[in-house]
């Protein structure tokens, strides 16, 4: 029944490949389940409220994506907007994360709008096949990045008088993720099954040994409870005199903003890497995907957590051979269990799950093979894309920097017969976001 519903074996899957692959994106976002709460906590929410409003809103939002959109695609409260929730909106504006939270949902409720009326659809179709396969490989460069700077693991750090350095390769953090990328890269070679799965664990296992002992045991031994109560953070909403401000104006226009084109990225660039857009570039059934993100970061701010998105670590389980929305449905199965499971779920060290971003980095490199090198006003802004996610740690960025870009060339080139309405009005929000430094 499955098989038929999510037409696995029509898309050239088996149950076995899209169970996998939902086991694999689901081990390589877990993370969440423990980083989330700690963001949100600094703002002065209850540490166990969030972790349940978090694996609860991740459950919502990937069963919408499953059973609705059918994409192997995962959603849970999104990193980077958790942490402009905690400690730019809470912290350095000194805002009440009652304040944020309704930000959050009016953010949702403005997503489902322009969902229904296919304004994110028109956004995501215009932009140009070239720049969305870069996108594909931007965010490769952009989550390796992430995997080898993470704080656990240092590969690469913060330099002084140059921007980055190689961090000490003799830490044990580091010395992990670069075992987990030669295990894993082995078992790839030899054409395992799993391979990112099984070197994932393997990690783990690897961390509890003495001397390096990264793998955190769960404190009082206990690997099952009952989920932590939503009350202390549930609806918790300001009222209308605190809305009508600029200030909030302004934290609502950045969650919208990053949201937005961070989604759209995700989206893109992963169903780039799982070759399953069409003829004309396009996401199949993404106005389907994308209420899943709106009808997530909605019900996720009633639950009391910060904006729900589509994860890069996608690209995990697509790696496995993820085709469907089976995929998608393993991941919202796995967040169920984690509510009662949690200390299970968050033994997986940093260098693990690191290592495991780095090789879905690689495998997110292909699509830069079907990108037009030889048409510099197609390869130019393609390739501003690619390098500036890495470098200014942002999709949204990447994609600003890639359709402006195009926009301004085509026109100073006498080709703007090739743009369409839509790319010059991202083209023109652009600029207004940068002439006026919003969400600076």
């Amino acid at each position: 029944m499955l098989d038929k519903f999510f037409n696995i074996t029509g898309q050239g899957s088996s149950m076995k490949t899209e169970i996998v692959a939902g086991l694999t994106t689901f081990a390589t976002m877990a993370y969440i389940l423990a980083v989330n709460p700690y963001f949100l906590s600094v703002a002065g929410m209850d540490y166990g409220a969030v972790m349940t409003a978090t694996a609860l809103s991740a459950v919502i939002a990937t069963l919408v994506m499953a059973l609705v959109a059918k994409l192997p695609f995962a959603l849970a409260p999104g990193m980077g907007l958790n942490a402009f929730f905690a400690f730019t909106v809470c912290g350095v504006m000194g805002c009440s994360w009652q304040l944020a939270l309704t930000a959050v949902f009016a953010e949702g409720i403005i997503f489902l709008l322009l969902t229904f009326f296919n304004v994110r659809e028109a956004i995501i179709n215009s932009i140009p096949t070239n720049i969305k396969h870069a996108i594909s490989v931007g965010i490769g460069l952009f989550i390796a990045f992430i995997g080898l700077a993470h704080q656990d693991v240092a590969i690469i750090v913060q330099g002084q008088g140059i921007p980055v350095h190689l961090g000490n390769l003799h830490a044990p953090g580091a010395l992990l993720c670069i075992l987990g990328i030669i295990v894993i890269g082995v078992l790839l070679i030899r054409k395992v099954k799993g391979a990112i799965l099984i070197g994932l664990l393997i990690i783990t296992v690897v961390g509890l040994i003495p001397g390096l002992e990264i793998t955190n045991l769960p404190k009082d031994g206990a690997l099952v409870s009952l989920p932590p109560s939503l009350k202390p953070i549930f609806f918790q909403f300001v009222g209308f005199e605190e809305i009508l401000s600029w200030k909030f104006v302004s934290i609502l226009f950045v969650f919208l903003f990053v949201d937005m084109f961070d989604t759209v990225g995700t989206l893109v660039g992963v169903a780039s890497k799982a070759d399953l857009l069409d003829e004309e570039g396009r996401v199949p059934r993404v106005k389907q995907a994308l209420f899943a993100d709106a009808i997530g970061t909605t019900a996720g701010a009633v639950l009391g957590t910060s904006t729900v998105t589509t994860y890069v670590e996608s690209a995990a389980g697509v790696a496995e051979g993820g085709k469907t929305g089976m995929t998608s449905l393993v991941v919202a199965f796995m967040f169920f269990l984690a509510l009662f499971f949690t200390p299970l779920f968050t033994m997986i060290p940093a260098a693990a799950s690191s290592s495991v971003l780095v090789i879905i980095g690689i495998f997110m490199m292909s699509p830069i093979t079907k990108i037009n090198f030889e048409d510099y006003s197609e390869f130019i802004p393609a390739f501003l894309t690619m390098i500036m996610m890495p470098l200014s740690y942002s999709i949204a960025e990447g994609i600003a920097f890639g359709m402006l870009s195009y926009v301004i060339l085509k026109v100073l080139t006498g080709r703007y017969k090739e743009l369409n309405i839509a790319m010059i009005c991202i083209a023109f929000i652009f600029v207004l976001k940068y002439v006026y430094n919003i969400g600076e």
